[in-house]
This record gives structure tokens, C-alpha cells and sequence, in this order.
């Protein structure tokens, strides 16, 4: 049977978001929820999810939430200018999952808040971020989707 999963959606991976591992679920206005299949090199010492990987997963998802945009091949940038997180459980089974949404901001900046569900819908781990609009990214409509150099 052939793969029929979606190719990565090119307006919001990077390097380090394939290297993740990280799967983009849903995305729409002001709400982003991904995943990331947890692989030996996702664990501690101890056998569980790493907490970095954890925080990378809230800082992923946070910035994706308030990067949608309205116009195809348009996208919209932001960076992350602070960032906390609160582990408060352990992830159980292989997968954790990520549910991020915009709960404030103005023209240049953007407050979301995100959780972290195991795969038996424990929490695990949420926390909140700031994040910049980049230039052209102060509106839904984006800018044009300019390829990196990094492929």
C-alpha cells in the first residue's frame, strides 16, 4: 500500500522541525495542535520523553498557532522572545501530542498558551511563550513563501 501521508507543509518546517520528528495535526486560526512520535533519541537517561523535547514541542507549537495565514503560498514568520514551561507528569505510550492557542497579542506580538497530552490524554507538561511577527506577518494575509537556503 503506498505512504499516503501528507507531505510536511513547507511554510512551517525547518530543519530541526523534521529532525523532531514533529507532525503537524491541525492548523488553522490562532490554534495549532502537533505531534511527535517519541524515538530512542527523544528519551533520557531513564527511558522517558527528554524534557527538552518536551519544551521544544511547546515552542513549536506555540509560534505555529499564531503563524496561520488566510492566503495560499503566503506565509507568516514569528520568534520566540520567552518561553516556560511546567512538566508535571510523565508521557506514557509513544506518542505526545500538542494543543496550542493564541490567547492574546497585538500587531507585533503574540501570547499563546499549550499543553502536552500523552498518548492516554495526560497532561504532561503546558506552558506559555511570547512570540515576535516578523515583518509582513502583522496580517492574516501573509507574505509571499520565499524557499530557504537550507534544502
Amino acid at each position: 500500500m503506498p505512504n499516503r501521508t501528507p507531505p510536511p507543509d513547507p511554510r512551517i518546517t525547518s530543519p530541526f522541525h523534521e529532525h523532531a520528528g514533529f507532525e503537524l495535526l491541525e492548523w488553522r486560526e490562532n490554534f495549532a495542535r502537533l505531534r511527535v512520535v517519541l524515538q530512542p533519541h527523544h528519551l533520557n537517561r531513564h527511558g522517558i520523553a527528554h524534557g527538552g523535547v518536551m519544551l521544544a514541542l511547546l515552542d513549536e507549537a506555540g509560534g505555529i498557532s499564531g503563524n496561520w495565514c488566510s492566503v495560499p503560498g503566503n506565509i507568516r514568520n514569528s520568534v520566540t522572545v520567552d518561553l516556560n514551561a511546567h512538566f508535571v507528569g510523565r508521557a506514557a505510550g509513544a506518542r505526545m501530542t500538542a494543543t496550542a492557542r493564541v490567547i492574546g497579542g497585538g500587531r507585533s506580538l503574540f501570547f499563546a498558551s499549550t499543553e502536552i497530552h500523552d498518548d492516554h490524554g495526560t497532561l504532561v507538561a503546558f506552558g506559555s511563550s511570547t512570540h515576535r511577527r516578523a515583518r509582513g506577518s502583522e496580517h492574516l494575509e501573509g507574505v509571499p513563501f520565499q524557499k530557504h537556503g537550507y534544502d
